[in-house]
């Protein structure tokens, strides 16, 4: 059986893809969403964010004999507690990652992490729509909602602790856009345009996650985006299709168990 981070819409096809290859997968997820998704497909879940330990943990306890992390590019302490946790149980530890993407031209600009790009924005002002989902919500926060001539829209998942966040940290509803991809780079537009966008924030994600959509929408409307990079971390063994990851079990000698494991 494997254990697969598999807290993306295209991480968790790919645990759905290894179950198929008849693969038993044991998936760890942090949201109820998606636990109940891949319930749905019958695959076992774990829910919760969990340390290294704990990874390790589960790996020993059933005995699991490889780690797939198809975490999000951005969920960097998941992945090196992956990493840590594979290393100390000696299974093989495979990464599947999104593509990366090149970005060029006028009206973008590239930066290394989120205070950056924060900084960046407080120069710039204006209507500001964030596209970086909660988890680093604040930084934001603090650096532009108390700037003149800003108004800063927060664009994410129509969660409960989303919108509790939002109002602890002190957005305004009417500048919560509480909504779930992925968009078309038309919806984009249209949106840039309802709120009178001036700047957009965004994640160097992948195309599964429409970074291509925003911001080829943010240059047909003259809209400048700020793009943070993503974290660099050595995976070692890194794929970025199903397939690869499927062939690199097999070459790890993986075997194909259904066996079901207790997770009470």
């Amino acid at each position: 059986m494997i254990l697969c981070l598999a807290g993306t819409s295209d991480a968790r096809e790919l645990a759905i893809e290894m179950k198929k290859e008849g693969y038993g997968v044991l998936a760890t997820v942090v949201t109820d969403n998606a636990a109940a998704e891949l319930k749905r497909h019958g695959l076992q879940v774990c829910t919760g964010r969990l340390t290294s330990e704990e990874f390790a943990n589960l790996i020993t306890l059933h005995q699991l004999q490889a780690v797939v992390d198809a975490s999000h590019p951005f969920a960097e302490e998941a992945s090196k507690n992956a990493i840590e946790a594979a290393k100390e149980a000696g299974v093989p530890y495979i990464r599947y990652e999104r593509a990366s993407q090149a970005f060029d031209g006028s009206y973008l600009s590239i930066v290394d992490s989120y205070e950056a790009a924060a900084d960046l924005a407080a120069e710039k002002k204006g209507v500001i729509m964030l596209t970086t989902g909660s988890k680093t919500l604040q930084i934001f926060a603090g650096k532009l909602l108390h700037l003149p001539d800003t108004r800063v829209l927060a664009r994410m998942l129509p969660r409960k602790d989303n919108m509790e966040k939002c109002e602890k940290l002190g957005f305004p509803q009417r500048n919560i856009i509480a909504i779930q991809g992925p968009f078309t780079k038309e919806f984009d537009k249209a949106l840039y345009k309802q709120y009178g966008v001036t700047l957009m924030i965004t994640k160097e994600s992948g195309k599964a996650g429409s970074v291509d959509e925003k911001i080829a929408a943010a240059k047909e409307l003259g809209i400048e985006t700020i793009v943070i990079k993503r974290p660099s971390i050595d995976y070692g063994t890194k794929f970025s299709s199903y397939q690869e990851v499927i062939n690199a079990l097999m070459m790890n000698n993986v075997g194909k168990d259904k066996e079901r494991v207790s997770l009470s």
